[in-house]
């Protein structure tokens, strides 16, 4: 139910008398209390990812959002709940007595209950408020509490409804001390309640809603005046923030823009929302849309592991800061707004084959929404007639003949291997001469047909194939045709912004280690010989000491296994290995599969089956698949068995790592995260970026496979049958992730059996010390994982600049997540201002241009200024874990920890004395910084060392 806006729907309240000007109001004293930034939802599924940019998220109970599940530890989650009235819809409506329903609100199709019922504060406590309280719910937005002026009629039953509401205020306070309430107007009985509430909010300051008539509408000055009247009281005599909802049509963000301006300029709190309050308003600031919907048309025997939107798609956009979410043309598409989504990419293996009448209407509601969208491989259908009149393409006519010619050839296109036009790849279309936003990117001639085989158009833009990718080149590789990420950021129009990036921290490229647990039980063909778990222990694991995540698959390793005669042998090795400091507890699952769609019954699989298997997991005796054993059950072996003082923590899916959803669920209600899958593979006798995966792929709601940072030895080494040394050209896939841009963190990821081979020993040793020369930061694999995880939902927002448009331009960011990830990559001009900053500990520079801007968790605000204009201190670099840097004064703390070597360094603070853990210390001059080495320590998530930074006097 929206919220009531009463003076605006005309009820016809006396509105009092006029107050100070507009000008005067903006004039007044600051509330004694920083208002919190407020957000209001109300629609189903609330875009948690988006909403935690504000301080306050109130959201519908009833849309099935449970606070309990939110990683958001700086928002706090709010239930909206009626007080004046009812809907027949909630749960509790059937338990009021009929006598308390005093009336009706026709338009919002509600009872009016009577506050002055006696058994009203208690029902309303008992059955509104403790239901939610249980649920998690800690504040409440207390909506209709004018709703009684549409039944008390006179002076005498309005002091009664005041006073039972008061009452009914009081009783939930008594009861939930700690309840955070914010008050939908109520001015009548503020007098007597202001000491229980967070905030009050009005709505329709400017822009309103008229719900009989369906219509937005414009706020008449009077009923601002009295309005403002009510903020200035509210403020100066009760010291409460103020917050104000307008409504503007979804579509309209200069709407949304300049009326949030407008009122922020009063003081008061903006929230600008569609009336429903069903899409993502804006406030003193407006979130940045991080998803992009990627519709393809895939046969049903192609996994979405293997899609092209996962190939090829998905990896550009996540370096462009976007989350890719998934539909096919044959479904039913979905209903997406462009306040949540930032485009659509549409790739298309030829015609649409089913329904294309409904994916053209949907596509060309996408448009219209202004939503750009980005067509890839093709159009789905010929370019002409409706199809073009909807693109606003010009079907030119023409025949083909001969060799095509290239009249003009956009910078963007031959990326990775030339232009090489087939006429048979001809498409009679042309942008329009003159058209607004529009220009060519390819423009060929064949015979008497002139077409453009690609272009940045109003709405979007396209490529047609084989100019995108072209595919089963002679060599088997695949090949970008246009540079995918400056056409997609063109053609989608993304907005310059701080790029969550989960590939470096504190100016570091991240540095992970993992083992498949394949081969644990395999002898090493080397002198001295053993198996081939105390090889890796012995010459590599206790050699370098680096974090390292380890895996073992119980079928292979226990007694209820393949081998069970060899599990007094194994296990031994196993627990040794996991008690090691440096060493983190993973499961290989149970029986290894080899084709996780073949888990799932009814489930089809395209997987690829690994030469000399006649079945899809490990052939031990008697064993059924089932998916419960394979997770949850290896998990719990390991953990009783093998490693009882220190749990898993993560699953490394083994076979073709294509985990299907039902298997996804079960790692997550087992505790433990997931990885592994994706095929990174570029070198350089395959230099492609098609060869580079995203970090993952959603696969059901609230399911997302993490996929491994790169490939293991297998696919180095011709699936293990050599050469042995193979896997050292992974360090070519190091250096091909990192420039010129930097795609990927460094992970060594190899199996048990690399310790069977005096050859893959060697191609270790020289990956290992490869990585010791870089300027790495080492950390667990579970650490990736979540950093990848608070990627996919974290908030970026920016304040609202002081433009003629209204367009954010110049205000500072707003960046927050769960703290896991810690790392933001800005390609725009200058440096983040740590002087001002909060949250920000420093920057470096990043490969391919700009910087990364260095956070402590997950709460920023910043804004960027140019160079060589710093004069704190702050951290250009650090080998380990910085937390809660906060600066006071002359003061400058945080916390700091490492599991390698680490050391952090310390730019302007030259003339400043540093302490850590109460004790002075002496750094190391670096240039123009002072380095500090500290020890090391197994756990820096939570042993951590207190640093304190003393500048000046």
């Amino acid at each position: 139910m929206a919220v009531i806006a009463i003076v605006a729907a005309g009820v016809g309240l006396v509105l009092g008398t006029l107050t100070p000007s507009t000008a005067a109001l903006a004039q007044s004293p600051a509330p004694a209390r920083v208002a919190p930034s407020v957000a209001f939802h109300y629609g189903a599924r609330p875009p948690v990812d988006m909403l935690q940019a504000f301080d306050v998220a109130v959201v519908e109970p009833d849309s099935g959002f449970d606070p309990r599940s939110a990683r958001t530890p700086n928002t706090a989650w709010f239930a909206y709940v009626s007080v004046g009235e009812v809907l027949p819809s909630r749960a509790y409506f059937k338990d009021i007595p009929q006598a308390w329903l005093s009336g009706s609100n026709d338009a919002w199709n509600a009872r009016v209950v009577d506050q002055a019922a006696d058994g009203w504060p208690a029902f309303y406590v008992d059955k509104v408020i403790t239901p939610l309280w249980e649920r998690g719910y800690r504040g409440f937005f207390l909506d209709t509490l004018d709703s009684y002026h549409l039944v008390a009629k006179t002076d005498a039953d309005r002091a009664r409804q005041e006073a039972g509401m008061v009452r009914v205020l009081q009783a939930i306070k008594a009861r939930y001390p700690d309840a955070k309430l914010l008050f939908n107007r109520g001015f009548e009985i503020l007098p007597q309640v202001h000491s229980l509430a967070y905030g009050v909010v009005f709505e329709s300051l400017f822009r309103g809603w008229n719900q009989a008539q369906g219509t937005y509408t414009e706020v008449s000055q009077q009923d601002r005046d009295w309005l403002l009247n009510q903020a200035r009281i509210v403020r100066e005599q009760y010291g409460l923030p103020v917050i104000s909802i307008d409504y503007c049509p979804p579509t309209d963000a200069q709407c949304r823009r300049d009326t949030a301006r407008r009122i922020g300029a009063l003081g008061i709190t903006p929230y600008v929302t569609d009336s429903g309050l069903q899409t993502v308003g804006v406030g003193s600031f407006e979130v940045m849309p991080r998803r992009v919907l990627v519709v393809q048309e895939n046969e049903l025997d192609v996994s979405i592991d293997d899609s092209v939107g996962v190939r090829f798609l998905s990896m550009p956009l996540n370096y462009l800061g976007y989350r890719v979410d998934f539909a096919e043309t044959r479904d039913t598409l979905p209903e997406i707004t462009p306040d949540r989504y930032a485009g659509v990419v549409v790739w298309t293996n030829g015609n649409i084959r089913q329904n294309p009448g409904r994916f053209y209407a949907w596509a060309e509601k996408q448009i219209r929404q202004g939503i750009p969208v980005a067509f890839m491989n093709g159009f789905g259908a010929q370019p002409d007639g409706a199809l073009a009149r909807m693109l606003d393409l010009k079907a030119v006519k023409g025949r083909t003949s001969g060799d095509v010619q290239i009249l003009s050839q956009d910078k963007m296109m031959g990326f990775e291997q030339q232009v090489a036009p087939d006429r048979t790849d001809a498409v009679p279309v042309q942008i329009r001469d003159g058209a607004a936003n529009t220009r060519t990117l390819l423009r060929l001639r064949s015979g008497t047909l002139t077409y453009d085989a690609a272009a940045i158009t109003a709405w979007g833009g396209y490529v047609m194939g084989p100019y995108a990718v072209r595919q089963n080149t002679p060599k088997g590789q695949d090949r970008w045709i246009v540079q995918p990420i400056d056409f997609l950021r063109e053609a989608l129009r993304l907005p310059l912004m701080p790029v969550p990036d989960s590939t470096t921290e504190s100016g570091r490229r991240l540095l992970t280690i993992h083992i498949d647990g394949d081969g644990f039980a395999s002898k090493a063909e080397i002198p001295g010989g053993g198996y081939s778990g105390e090889v890796l222990f012995r010459e590599i694991f206790d050699r370098y000491r680096l974090p390292m995540t380890m895996s073992v698959i119980e079928g292979e390793v226990g007694k209820s296994g393949m081998y069970p005669k060899l599990a007094p042998e194994l296990e031994p090795i196993a627990r040794k290995i996991f008690a090691q400091p440096y060493v983190e507890v993973a499961s290989h699952t149970y029986s290894h599969p080899f084709e996780w769609g073949r888990t799932v019954p009814g489930q089809e699989s395209n997987a690829r089956i690994i030469e000399g298997d006649d079945t899809y997991h490990l052939a031990i005796p008697g064993y059924k698949m089932d998916l419960n054993r394979e997770i949850g059950g290896s998990i719990d072996y390991i953990n009783k068995v093998l490693s009882p003082n220190k749990p898993v923590k993560l699953v490394l899916w083994p076979g073709d790592c294509q985990a299907p959803p039902e298997a996804l669920k079960l790692t997550e209600a087992a505790g433990v995260l997931n990885m592994n899958g994706g095929d990174t593979l570029i070198t350089r006798s395959n230099p492609t970026w098609t060869a580079i995966a995203p970090l993952g792929i959603h696969k059901a709601d609230h399911t997302f496979q993490v996929f491994a940072t790169n490939q293991n030895e297998n696919v180095y080494t011709n699936l293990w049958h050599g050469p042995y040394y193979g896997f050292e050209r992974v360090i070519e896939t190091f250096e091909m992730t990192e420039k010129p841009y930097r795609f990927k963190a460094v992970n060594i990821y190899y199996h048990s059996y690399s310790g069977t081979k005096v050859a893959s020993l060697k191609a270790l040793r020289k990956v290992y010390d490869y990585v010791l020369t870089q300027n790495l930061l080492p950390m667990h694999s579970t650490d990736y994982v979540l950093k990848v995880i608070d990627w996919q939902g974290m908030a970026v927002a920016r304040e609202l600049g002081d433009g003629a448009d209204g367009a954010p331009a110049s205000g500072a960011w707003r960046v927050r997540g769960d703290g896991n990830l810690r790392n933001l990559r800005w390609t725009g001009a200058g440096v983040p201002d740590v002087v001002t900053a909060t949250g920000v500990t420093g920057s470096s520079p990043a490969p391919g241009g700009g910087v990364y801007v260095h956070l402590d968790g997950g709460n920023a605000r910043f804004r960027f200024v140019p160079t060589a204009t710093q004069s704190v201190p702050e951290l250009p670099e650090a080998n380990g874990l910085v937390r809660d840097w906060r600066r006071d004064g002359n003061v400058t703390r945080f916390t700091f920890a490492g599991y390698y070597k680490p050391f952090f360094r310390l730019a302007n603070a030259g003339q400043c004395s540093v302490s850590i853990d109460g004790k002075p210390v002496t750094g190391v001059r670096d240039r123009n910084t002072l380095r500090f080495d500290t020890p090391a320590v197994n756990d820096p998530i939570h042993v951590q060392q207190q640093v304190e930074v003393r500048c000046g006097a």
